[in-house]
């Protein structure tokens, strides 16, 4: 460790360009949560594109139909209180009260946001001669808390442990986001809305840990000891580029298209692979702005080792 009293040119430096990141990234998530709501839910294009996607799960395999149901089952009040709970007692554990309330604000903060966009803010206008899903579902609840439960266990953790909870957390919540349109209950629109939501609220909380004096730099002992670590990301970002081109390359094939089975069959996969390439770029993103940085109490070291 080192033991300099005063912060070193290098660590304010870091602060400085990790605040103006959680800045830039607070700004450019809301940004692209009304061009979502915009293109997707403003328009007869988007909405009749969205709708096919929905209608393209009714040829989803009963069994990948159960499947997704009983995993966004296990998101439940109770199941968000508990996360709630666990991530608090963590931060509680490191003896941070800042970073136990920093982190249970990311996952009731961004479901109360979710809850007043969806139900008080936005309206869905009725732009299609249908009578079926006219219900605003944007954003999506259940990927919102699958993102933030993601982005609250990113910022409890120590430096040294993150790489582990991004490999458990990652997949389960790109999941979430996934499943929801495979079982009909949201479209892509919502989960990549969810995954701005989460992020905007997650960078706040990363603010007001910074401005407390909560966040410190890390200075890594070295490259080999995190190869893993980069390994997983380097392999989680190509899979994100993956999905993120086929689910594009199927949207823009579908819409040259009259839209019958086989076309609303093509874009609720594109959906399927857009809402994982949504939730993989959100997460890498802000794993991003936490490079080599770790949360602290007020009186520890300003640079861990």
């Amino acid at each position: 460790m080192q033991t300099d009293p005063h912060r070193p040119d290098a660590t304010t430096s870091a602060l400085r360009s990790a605040r103006r990141r959680w800045t830039l990234t607070l700004i450019g998530a809301t940004l692209f949560l009304i061009a979502v709501y915009w293109l997707a839910v403003r328009t007869a294009t988007g909405q009749a594109v969205e709708n096919a996607a929905l209608y393209g799960a009714d040829q989803v395999d009963p069994r990948a139909f159960l499947a997704a149901r009983n995993l966004l089952d296990t998101i439940t009040v109770t199941s968000l209180v508990a996360a709630t709970v666990l991530v608090g007692a963590i931060g509680l554990l490191r003896r941070q009260a800042n970073l136990a309330m920093a982190a249970m604000a990311v996952i009731l903060g961004s479901q109360a946001v979710t809850q007043i966009l969806k139900y008080v803010v936005l309206q869905r206008p009725d732009l299609l001669p249908t009578d079926e899903y006219l219900a605003n579902t944007l954003p999506s609840g259940h990927t919102t808390a699958a993102m933030s439960v993601l982005f609250a266990t990113l910022i409890v953790m120590p430096y040294r442990f993150r790489g582990v909870a991004m490999f458990f957390a990652l997949t389960w919540a790109v999941g979430i986001g996934a499943y929801t349109v495979i079982a009909q209950w949201h479209r892509l629109s919502d989960t990549l809305a969810a995954d701005a939501v989460a992020l905007a609220v997650a960078c706040a909380a990363s603010q007001f840990l910074a401005r407390t004096d909560r966040i410190r730099a890390v200075v890594s002992p070295g490259a080999a000891r995190f190869t893993l670590r980069t390994a997983f990301v380097g392999l989680v970002t190509v899979v994100g580029a993956v999905s993120a081109a086929l689910g594009a390359v199927a949207l823009l094939a579908s819409l040259r298209q009259d839209i019958d089975a086989a076309t609303e069959w093509q874009l609720f996969l594109s959906a399927q692979w857009l809402a994982a390439a949504g939730s993989i770029f959100a997460a890498l993103l802000f794993w991003w702005t936490w490079y080599r940085l770790e949360t602290k109490r007020r009186s520890d070291l300003t640079t861990a080792r």
